[in-house]
């Protein structure tokens, strides 16, 4: 394990980078990640080591550093965490959302747990294996990557598809998990080795306009989309009981009732109205195909009946489901408003997964047990989208880890994606901080 505490340092960087605001809407203008590479090629600059940049768009940059390995034929590691952060509503924060406070051990910032903490913590790490003078036998490589957060397309799939060389490596290490869960046997620490399809679509609902006064009889568009959003929240597709969920229930060791249970479809639903609602959602998520509707526009005056409604819906798919049968489903859903519906996909990637019997998994285990004893991991897949996903396509295994502490619990880090009050400790910062310059010694060196 690294001699020195990476604590403040690790605290520090992840401050400034909160702080930087690379807020994501999902336009192309948006994020300026930029000044999240501007401090990071800052901090890593005394390495010695170039730190390469890659521009999409104006704003839109990514890095990428590297310690070269000294045999070819050795496994090589990429490092990745974005610098891209989800919009905000800072009325329902307890603390500015940007301003990266450090209030009893906790850093609160946007990107606290998603995955500026993460991507901090790789830079950190890195930085001091590099002035460390270390020379591994294969490469390692950090990457801070732009746009995760509205799809990649400006940021690790525009990588892979225009700078493979730069960024591809046998083994790709990215959000998330490695949150401590007690178990009879000891603690758990799920590894993401799989993640969901995300199947993005615009539904456009029409209508015949005419005068707000006279509403009866009319064909409003927004009325039929409401019935569609109504449609879409009632949909309760089934149960599926996979592979990866399969292990990772037996691997918990769950007490053989609530074990039965979570692996039968047919009284699955009972038990997960049992748990609290942080658990109850992911296991959920982990278990069905999901259909979220989550942005409308529609009408343009207050006495015009509208004719037209935008409907965005957020799908996230399980293994085995194909782009045909993801249509289908949403088919099935809208059913006799078709002919008034136009559904546009937005984005359409079906599930991606990486084994566990890898020499990678296996000092992952043993480097973990090092740093939380008694320890074990569990794979668990990702109900969100990652940017892993684009490289295992490429041909490489992705996991998504880190490690926290207990002071995070998985019911705050499961609620604080994308919510109120994101916050991450600084033992949690110390202990992912000190997994990867450890690991990259146990699997490079």
């Amino acid at each position: 394990m690294p001699d020195a505490d990476p604590t403040g340092e690790v605290t520090e960087l992840l401050q400034q980078l909160i702080r930087n605001a690379c807020v994501n809407d999902g336009t192309p203008g948006s994020g300026h990640e930029d000044r999240s590479a501007d401090t990071l090629r800052a901090y890593l600059g005394d390495t010695g080591l170039d730190v390469e940049s890659f521009t999409s768009l104006p704003g839109r940059e990514s890095i990428v550093a590297r310690i070269e390995g000294s045999d070819p034929d050795a496994p090589t590691v990429l490092l990745m965490g974005h610098t891209d952060v989800v919009p905000v509503n800072p009325d329902g924060w307890s603390r500015d959302p940007f301003g990266g406070e450090l209030i009893d051990g906790f850093v609160w910032g946007r990107g606290a747990v998603d995955m500026l903490n993460l991507t901090a913590s790789m830079a950190v790490a890195f930085k001091h294996l590099a002035r460390s003078g270390f020379t591994p036998r294969g490469t390692l490589a950090y990457l801070a990557v732009a746009d995760e957060e509205s799809m990649g397309r400006y940021g690790a799939e525009w990588l892979v598809d225009n700078h493979r060389d730069a960024v591809i490596a046998d083994y790709v290490l990215t959000e998330s998990g490695g949150y401590q869960m007690d178990t009879p046997e000891g603690i758990r620490l799920p590894v993401l080795v799989e993640e969901k399809g995300v199947h993005w679509a615009t539904l456009r609902i029409h209508g015949t306009p005419g005068h707000g006064s006279q509403p009866y009889n009319t064909d409003n568009a927004l009325v039929t989309a409401a019935e569609v959003v109504r449609r879409i929240a009632a949909y309760r597709p089934q149960t599926q009981i996979h592979d990866t969920w399969r292990r990772f229930v037996e691997g918990m060791h769950y007490p053989p009732e609530m074990a039965e249970a979570l692996l039968d479809a047919a009284h699955f639903d009972d038990v997960i109205e049992t748990l609290p609602v942080g658990m109850g959602r992911m296991l959920h998520s982990c278990t069905h195909n999901t259909l979220s509707p989550n942005v409308m526009h529609g009408g343009n005056k207050t006495n015009v009946i509208p004719d037209t409604v935008e409907l965005q819906v957020d799908i996230r798919t399980l293994p085995g489901e194909t782009v045909e049968s993801v249509r289908a489903m949403v088919d099935d859903v809208i059913g006799d408003l078709a002919a008034r519906v136009d559904v546009e996909w937005i984005c359409e990637d079906t599930s991606t997964r990486s084994p566990i019997d890898t020499p990678l998994w296996d000092s992952m285990g043993k480097v973990s047990n090092e740093l939380v004893r008694g320890s074990a991991l569990v794979p668990f897949i990702m109900v969100a989208a990652t940017d892993n996903r684009f490289f295992r396509r490429a041909g490489s295994v992705g996991y998504g880890y880190g490690l926290f502490s207990r002071r995070l619990t998985f019911e705050d880090y499961s609620t604080m994606f994308h919510g109120h009050d994101e916050r991450v400790d600084q033992d949690s910062l110390r202990l992912s901080t000190e997994l990867w310059e450890t690991l990259a010694r146990e699997f490079l060196g």
